[in-house]
């Protein structure tokens, strides 16, 4: 596999040895409200040689293990169908190779591809999303392939109760009624999160973060910015203890370079980069 390369710092390594393959979904079609989360996955890249490769937090340093960056799809701005094939095709060849699949995007809505591949090779596949924003919407003005409506799409392809939502602080009425039903959601923080690293031990678990469940004093730079949000230590505290897990697929998306124009969105979006593949290895 050979994208455009601009690998991630200490993310250099062959397509062979590598447990865990990066890719770059930059799409941004149905953003509702501010776009640029096309330009997120590039600016991670480019930016990450502003830290180490070494974690003081884990005692872990990326360069004792072999990650490859394969750089950023080409994707069909123009329609989010096809985007997502596209999507669901690259996790698929990752998957076949008995890897780890890790996409940068891009809008929340790249997930659903990513999703989409990884439940056809683990059908028995929970989720856990940490997210300011409940993305249940059946559709969004219309549209059912939304980033409003991501969520929903993944849960009916891995059914009751097999989506834990953490950070949740902005929705309708009526996404908030369904999860009450059909998902298992924690409101604004991620306080029960060690209650589910009990629950989904043993089980295959994709992982999708949405940078917005950040608060905007710490991460400016994403489309819909909710007032509200955890701090960099609550999601770092958080996603160290999902090591426990078996996690077979996973995401971070919605940075919106142009929305900080200072770099610090792009610089925590780094640092939990590199935390989240040294938890991963």
């Amino acid at each position: 596999m050979q994208l455009e390369r601009n690998a991630f710092i200490g993310c250099d390594s062959d397509y062979e040895n590598s447990h865990i393959v990066i890719f770059g979904a930059p799409f941004d079609s149905t953003t509702s409200y501010r776009p640029g989360t096309r330009f997120g996955s590039r600016a991670i890249r480019s930016e990450s040689y502003g830290i180490e490769t070494y974690s003081p937090y884990q005692d872990k340093d990326l360069t004792d293990y072999s990650v490859y960056d394969a750089g950023d799809l080409e994707l069909c701005i123009g329609s989010s169908e096809l985007a997502l094939k596209q999507i669901e095709d690259t996790a698929n060849e990752i998957l076949s190779d008995n890897k780890i699949p890790l996409m940068l995007g891009g809008e929340h809505l790249v997930t659903l591809g990513a999703v989409k591949s990884v439940y056809r090779k683990y059908n028995d596949l929970y989720i856990i999303q940490f997210d300011a924003h409940a993305d249940l919407r059946n559709d969004y003005l219309g549209v059912k392939n939304s980033h409003a409506c991501v969520m929903r799409r993944c849960y009916e392809l891995v059914g009751e109760k097999h989506i834990y939502q953490f950070g949740i602080r902005s929705g309708e009425r009526e996404e908030f009624t369904f999860a009450q039903k059909h998902t298992i959601m924690n409101r604004f923080n991620l306080d029960r999160i060690d209650d589910c690293v009990k629950a989904l031990k043993g089980k295959n678990v994709y992982l999708t973060i949405d940078l917005d469940v950040l608060d905007p004093s710490i991460f400016p730079g994403t489309g819909t910015p909710e007032a509200g949000g955890v701090s960099f230590t609550e999601l770092l505290n958080a996603v160290m203890k999902l090591k426990e897990l078996n996690i077979v697929g996973l995401d971070m998306n919605e940075l919106s370079p142009p929305y900080d124009a200072s770099g610090v969105s792009t610089a925590v979006a780094c640092k939990l980069l590199r935390e989240i593949l040294l938890m991963m290895l």
